[in-house]
């Protein structure tokens, strides 16, 4: 694994060369095999690979959108659940990885570290997430308002416990592989675990900041490849040989096209723009709500130039503007992920991160390109949509003693006397 540079540093640092030369010779990861259903390899036997592969990636990609509508249909627990699903799925694959290519070492504790550092970051995010979103239900229950407390002293505390369990495994012979899966098990924790808890946290700002982005992502993946398959002549990157130019543009226009127009279609229901909301009385999520001015329609100036396109409106949802930059960056930088896990892939010589979607390899597979996508959506929103949440204020001030509160409302009266001439 490590070059000749590395080699010399360590040889300076004392490594004997028992060490180093048991770092050395890493094997490869065993290719998966085809696990294509018998079925679709009788109905196309006839075909020539390239197409077959085209039928079987065609016929897959409308299940996998059919369950993504099923799971939309479920409500915003279901998707949480989807999500946390995938994530660990995810984490499983990358982690798989790891262990084919150093399971001859038979370093100790590798898996079962790297699962308790999954449950403790988890433990993290999705314990700041019930304390943020779920805050009155957590000050009514005496247990919930202990650990929402010292919810964060415990995150350290069982991530510092895992750390002193690392150290206490290390071993003579393997000290610089154990600390390459050390760092492995951390990165994809920042990949996998991060992204999938900021995909959560825009769910909760409104089912339509989920659904648009991962929809975007999907068709411009459908569309260049489409426009690849059928009129790829001009190589894009080396690091996936089958990408094109031409699928490249293709998906970028066509994913800005769908993008306006989906988001025209979600922005007229309160079930998509609404935020997703715990009620105290009903105790589930409600998602009704007086939409804002994102989601409702206004009438826009267009360009002489524009005006032909029938696609733009002088009524426009405010949503569909910055749908275009949602879609913009889907098409363009969101290819990039993909691009990362193939040179990832490449690096250990395997086609796919699992078999576990026939003709599409794993789930990491179809969302290298989501993970980064879930970043750039909570940016967004955080940089030029959210703006202060009454709500939050007010859960955050009945949570303080009478006398904390006394002071506030005091310091607010006062302020409000002085700026009453101003608001009159």
């Amino acid at each position: 694994m490590g070059s000749e540079a590395e080699d010399k540093i360590e040889k300076d640092g004392g490594a004997s060369d028992s060490e180093c030369k048991a770092d050395t010779g890493v094997p490869e990861v065993p290719p998966p095999a085809d696990d294509t259903p018998e079925v679709l390899n009788k109905a196309l036997s006839g075909l020539s690979s390239r197409w077959k592969n085209w039928w079987v990636r065609g016929i897959l990609t409308l299940a996998m959108i059919a369950f993504f509508f099923l799971i939309i249909y479920l409500g915003p627990m279901v998707l949480m659940m989807i999500v946390l699903c995938v994530q660990i799925k995810c984490f499983h694959e990358i982690i798989t990885i790891g262990y084919s290519v150093y399971h001859s070492y038979h370093l100790p504790w590798f898996r079962t570290l790297s699962w308790y550092f999954l449950l403790c970051v988890n433990y993290f995010f999705y314990g700041e997430t019930v304390t943020d979103y779920f805050f009155t239900l957590v000050q009514r229950e005496e247990p919930l308002r202990i650990l929402s407390k010292y919810h964060r002293f415990i995150s350290f505390a069982l991530y510092l416990s895992g750390f002193c369990m690392f150290v206490l495994s290390l071993v003579k012979k393997h000290y610089r592989l154990q600390f390459y899966m050390f760092g492995w098990t951390h990165v994809t924790l920042l990949i996998v675990v991060t992204q999938s808890h900021l995909i959560i946290h825009n769910l909760f700002e409104g089912m339509i900041w989920f659904i648009v982005p991962i929809s975007c992502v999907i068709c411009n993946d459908i569309m260049a490849y489409m426009f690849g398959f059928f009129f790829g002549r001009t190589p894009l990157i080396k690091l996936s040989p089958k990408k094109t130019w031409e699928g490249f543009i293709g998906g970028f226009f066509s994913t800005v096209v769908f993008g306006i127009l989906f988001s025209y279609l979600m922005a007229g229901y309160r079930y998509f723009v609404c935020p997703v909301e715990f009620s105290n009385d009903s105790n589930s999520f409600t998602v009704d709500c007086e939409p804002s001015e994102l989601f409702q329609l206004q009438d826009y100036t267009l360009p002489s130039v524009l005006e032909s396109i029938t696609v733009l409106r002088e009524s426009l949802y405010p949503f569909q503007i910055h749908s275009i930059a949602l879609s913009a960056f889907a098409s363009i930088v969101g290819p990039f992920g993909g691009f990362f896990a193939s040179g990832f892939k490449r690096a250990f010589k395997i086609k796919d991160f699992a078999n576990t979607i026939p003709g599409h390899g794993g789930i990491m597979d179809r969302f290298d390109c989501q993970y980064l996508m879930a970043t750039f959506v909570n940016v967004y929103i955080a940089s030029f949509i959210r703006g202060p949440n009454p709500t939050k204020v007010i859960q955050q001030l009945l949570a303080l003693r009478p006398d904390q509160q006394l002071h506030i409302y005091n310091s607010l009266k006062a302020h409000l006397t002085e700026r009453e001439p101003l608001l009159k």
